[in-house]
């Protein structure tokens, strides 16, 4: 399937920020999700981290992104890069 196919399918997608790019081809996003507190209906910050695919290495720590669920690339790998939302500025 090509990257086209891909943005243009009812799979899922989700917006995070970047955490790591230490590794070839592959980012750590950090998903943050708001669930309400069952007891006394306060809302609290629930984290997820994904592994997702950056076939180009072009995110950076800190940036806005947009993956999208796909096959299995790897044993966590089960995300893919499909746009950058927002770069973060590098500070000298």
């Amino acid at each position: 399937m090509t990257e086209q196919n891909m943005s243009e399918s009812s799979a899922r997608t989700i917006k995070g920020r970047v955490i790591s790019n230490k590794m070839d081809k592959t980012i750590i996003v950090e998903v943050v999700r708001k669930v309400k507190h069952e007891l006394y209906g306060k809302y609290i910050k629930r984290f997820s981290k994904m592994v997702a695919h950056d076939e180009k290495n072009v995110c950076h720590v800190g940036d806005l992104v947009v993956i999208q669920q796909s096959r299995p690339l790897s044993k966590t790998k089960r995300w893919m890069l499909v746009e950058i939302l927002q770069k973060e500025e590098v500070q000298p």
